[in-house]
């Protein structure tokens, strides 16, 4: 490596930095002189005006051909960090600052003033050890080795194959046509939806849904009420907007709507999960969706419903949509494809009342323009086909079948120590600890094992309950005993220790 121990040295009568060349790293010598100049100059320690050596007397001070330095020179003057005067040679540029301010410590952020928007400052996201752990009991997992992976692989390789100049352009911000009807039928006969094809708009995720909804509905210090304890994505992207939010209690019959109004009857919002409340998996009942509907549409306020996993019911047929019964469009639909096919797919949906369509088609726009083509082509054909009813059908069998083995496995060993909540739904299971048991510290603890339990006390906003998640999804029911007896022996130890 060519360089020399003073700072600073003179060259035919020019002050020049020292600039490291070394012939053994990956980077090309053009770039290490261009990164040495720029990066002296920026300390200050070449001020503006000063000239800089010419390219023969650099190229022989640091024993390389004069071609790097004419690279890194160019772009140096490209960048505006030097300029050329004819017959005097080249300079600092004179347009650069006096002085750049180059202090790191937390002190000096804080004093020069690093402003971000109240709302980003308000979104505390701290992934915890648990939330990528693949394997018991992780609710974030399906029955992938259930998947139709070879028939997936072969319309994904047709499409691919089938690449048109249309399909190579901008389109339709809502989503394609044919993947929009296929959505819509699907929800009219499956889940007793009241929509077509135009009212369905096509997103990465219930995540941008939730997103955009609140864009559309919401002004900043707009109440919400929200589940308590509740999905807590949800709760980020009401953060986001600059919303107040407001938990209103959950009980066995879902939202407790008088609460709601005692707590305020004003909220423009309430976004819930009906079908399967999450975390604790209640199903709102019947007189709970009328009171709940007549409060929206007294009050002009919307409701997001967020229908995530409704397809996965065990005690009889699927519970219908509360939008199938809002007979005042005051309804905004969410649902994904997440739970019933794969979550990397990221793909998900909005049924939104047509008077609101035109705002949030313009939101979509102005958020990504529009989806991805050839997810959207595959997933239409993988409907249309009858791949999708059947892949539904099977994986309900199977997570029935895995429900009922957690069940029986907590029962085993844990007895009447857990409190197991009933719930008929969806591919995760609630249990109550006793009030002493830190679930967090359990979670971390059990993650230790290999483990992956979700805490349930994060998902209150209040003085939560002590409970955990367990996702039975993507657990074979065949590990599941040895899975609960570690689990038994991971909170004996945080309670005897």
């Amino acid at each position: 490596m060519t360089t020399t121990n003073a700072r600073m040295r003179k060259m035919g009568g020019v002050i020049a930095p020292v600039i490291a060349i070394d012939r053994k790293v990956g980077r090309p010598l053009h770039r290490q002189i261009y990164e040495g100049f720029r990066k002296a100059i920026l300390e200050r320690q070449l001020g503006p005006l000063q000239q800089v050596p010419s390219t023969r007397a650099l190229a022989s001070d640091l024993g390389v051909s004069r071609i790097p330095i004419l690279e890194a020179y160019s772009q140096l003057l490209a960048e505006g960090f030097l300029e050329s005067r004819v017959g005097a040679g080249t300079f600092v540029s004179a347009e650069l600052p006096v002085q750049v301010v180059r202090n790191d410590t937390p002190r000096a952020k804080e004093q020069s003033g690093r402003p971000v928007s109240r709302a980003a400052q308000a979104l505390q996201i701290k992934l915890p050890t648990w939330v990528y752990g693949q394997g018991a009991f992780a609710i974030s997992q399906v029955a992938v080795e259930q998947f139709p992976t070879d028939t997936w692989a072969r319309l994904l390789a047709r499409h691919s194959r089938a690449v048109t100049p249309q399909s190579m352009h901008f389109s339709d911000p809502r989503g394609a046509p044919g993947l929009r009807k296929a959505i819509a039928d699907y929800l009219r006969t499956a889940r007793a939806v009241n929509c077509n094809e135009e009212q369905v708009i096509i997103v990465s995720g219930s995540q941008e849904a939730l997103d955009i909804s609140a864009r559309v509905l919401l002004d900043q210090g707009s109440s919400v009420w929200l589940e308590e304890p509740g999905y807590n994505l949800a709760r980020h992207a009401f953060t986001l907007s600059g919303s107040n939010l407001i938990p209103v209690p959950v009980d066995r019959e879902g939202l407790d709507v008088a609460a709601g109004i005692k707590l305020c009857r004003t909220a423009r919002v309430a976004y819930v999960t009906p079908s399967h409340q999450f975390p604790l998996g209640a199903t709102m009942s019947a007189s709970r969706r009328i009171q709940l509907l007549n409060w929206a549409q007294n009050n002009g306020a919307w409701i997001i419903e967020d229908d995530y996993d409704s397809e996965y019911r065990y005690g009889g047929m699927p519970i219908a949509s509360l939008q199938g019964l809002d007979a005042n469009a005051r309804v905004i639909y969410v649902g994904t494809f997440s739970k019933t096919l794969f979550p990397s797919l990221r793909l998900g949906y909005l049924v939104v009342p047509p008077d609101l369509l035109d705002r949030f088609v313009a939101l979509r726009v102005a958020m990504n323009i529009y989806p991805p083509h050839l997810s959207q082509a595959v997933v239409t054909e993988f409907i249309n086909r009858g791949h999708f009813s059947r892949h539904i059908r099977r994986t309900r069998l199977l997570y029935a079948q895995r429900r009922a083995r957690l069940r029986e496995c907590l029962e085993t060993e844990f007895g009447s120590d857990l409190v197991v909540l009933d719930g008929e739904s969806g591919m995760h299971q609630a249990v109550v600890l006793p009030e002493q048991v830190n679930d967090v510290a359990l979670a971390h603890r059990a993650a230790e094992r290999g483990l992956w339990l979700w805490p349930l006390s994060p998902y209150y906003l209040g003085r939560p309950l002590k409970g955990l998640l367990l996702g039975y999804g993507g657990v074979d029911v065949s590990v599941m005993p040895g899975a609960i007896r570690k689990l038994g022996q991971v909170l004996r130890g945080l309670v005897d220790g």
